[in-house]
């Protein structure tokens, strides 16, 4: 089954569905594997745990 790997910020779980929704409809149609046959990690991750050069993205905004 593909795997498809999402690294991003917190989000509500409405934009959740919608982007799994699409992403694994994207794939579908890309590869003709089954819509119900693809798994969506969505890994949310905070700004201070992101490091941008040698400084951390939070203090960056």
């Amino acid at each position: 089954m593909p795997i498809i790997h999402f690294y991003g910020p917190r989000m509500p779980k409405e934009n959740k569905e919608e982007l799994v929704r699409e992403f694994a409809r994207a794939a579908s149609r890309a590869t003709g594997i089954p819509v119900e046959k693809m798994i969506t990690l969505l890994h949310e991750t905070e700004p201070e745990n992101i490091g941008l050069g040698d400084d951390l993205l939070v203090n960056r905004r």
